[in-house]
């Protein structure tokens, strides 16, 4: 790991589990000069039906634990995160679900974008707002729709990597050793190994190859799974930024000494020209535009929760290897399937292998569980064009 150093804090402190057996307790603090950026503005297609256009699967209490994808990120950064410098970017059609399920949020720190665009847009203008408030800050962006399984070595790696990006301007990601060929995620290929804590150039990035690719990327031992999570300090990400939306960002940053640009004009330009954004995710943006990155090799138990094969590979699963979410079902003959239905429904499956059951409103869904990103998206392709947006 990178070495630690001592962090300059405020007074908040949060005590935290340091063994196993939970009988070692510490305090922790958190640096003023961190700050998160959650992506929330997605629309969650790959998860249809379950996510729908309405209500996206980050406002949604998908395991039925009580807590949204959102509220659980959320929760997971808020730990070493202070709370006031947590950031989510979503847009005006979401915003109030923001509002409503992390009340604790100030209202400034809800990013409300007027009009869909990509995540590269989100965090250019996340970025424009952290750097008003701190020049000295270092941020994490992450996505909202993942899951953690091991928090205490997530927060670890997390630290490790703030102090890094703290030292050095640079663009880190994390990466994520692949368990399978998955043709819905990105890789990247780790280059030159830079520090003792597993530290690697980027060498080259694909974005969801098909699964041929995907074998030859696995076997080959130099690939990671991209996990959406990047690091930096805010400058250096202010400058990456302006190399992919030079436009867009002089604009807003040369009205006048950015630290003296109102919250309210900050807001009006945001409201008049954030369609002249390109649509560009952060991935393509930052790891496809010749920006100087890193990934750092995280092991902290992390499943993408934006897709149905991801879910099912992540969960626990019950006889025959079935996937039940929340489901009243009787399952006969059939294994390795994920089933996931409306609370009043009883699901009877019989004879089926290795796929998705999904219902949710007025759409039943079931395909095959490989692939499933490409298959969903194709079908809501389909029913967007067969019967409108009523059904998505």
């Amino acid at each position: 790991m990178v070495k630690k150093v001592n962090y300059l804090v405020d007074t908040k402190f949060l005590p935290i589990f340091t063994t196993k057996n939970l009988k070692s307790v510490v305090m922790i603090t958190k640096n003023v000069n961190d700050y998160c950026v959650i992506l929330a503005g997605g629309r969650g297609r790959r998860l249809w039906p379950c996510s729908r256009i309405k209500k996206p699967k980050q406002f949604v209490d998908f395991f039925s634990t009580g807590r949204t994808l959102l509220q659980d990120t959320f929760d997971r950064v808020s730990k070493f995160i202070p709370l006031e410098n947590i950031y989510v970017c979503t847009n005006h059609e979401y915003a109030h679900y923001v509002i409503n399920q992390l009340p604790e949020m100030p209202p400034e720190n809800i990013l409300s974008e007027p009009i869909h665009r990509n995540t590269a847009p989100s965090v250019a203008w996340a970025t424009y707002r952290i750097v008003r408030r701190n020049e000295n800050a270092r941020m994490m962006v992450v996505p909202s729709d993942q899951t953690v399984f091991k928090e205490d070595v997530f927060q670890e790696n997390i630290q490790a990597g703030m102090e890094l990006v703290s030292q050095k301007d640079i663009i880190l990601t994390l990466g994520v050793t692949p368990t399978r060929p998955e043709p819905g995620y990105g890789y990247i290929q780790c280059g030159e190994y830079i520090e003792s804590d597993g530290i690697y150039e980027v060498k080259s990035f694909t974005e969801k190859p098909d699964r041929e690719f995907a074998k030859m990327f696995i076997s080959s031992g130099e690939f990671l799974w991209n996990s959406g999570i990047y690091l930096s300090n805010v400058k250096n990400m202010r400058r990456c930024l302006q190399k992919v939306f030079p436009v867009v960002l002089r604009r807003l940053e040369d009205q006048d000494e950015i630290s003296h640009v109102s919250l309210e004009d900050e807001i009006l330009f945001i409201e008049e020209n954030f369609s002249t954004y390109p649509n560009v995710s952060i991935d393509e943006g930052l790891l496809e535009n010749g920006q100087v990155v890193y990934v750092m090799k995280g092991d902290f138990g992390w499943a993408d929760l934006g897709m149905w094969h991801s879910i099912y590979e992540s969960h626990q699963k019950g006889e025959d290897d079935n996937v039940v979410i929340s489901s009243r079902v009787i399952i006969d003959n059939s294994k390795n399937n994920i089933i996931k239905l409306p609370k009043d429904k009883l699901g009877i499956i019989h004879g089926l292998e290795g796929y998705i059951v999904a219902e949710e409103g007025n759409v039943l869904l079931i395909c095959k569980k490989e692939d499933s990103s490409a298959l969903v998206r194709k079908f809501v392709n389909k029913t967007q064009l067969q019967y409108g947006e009523d059904f998505l």
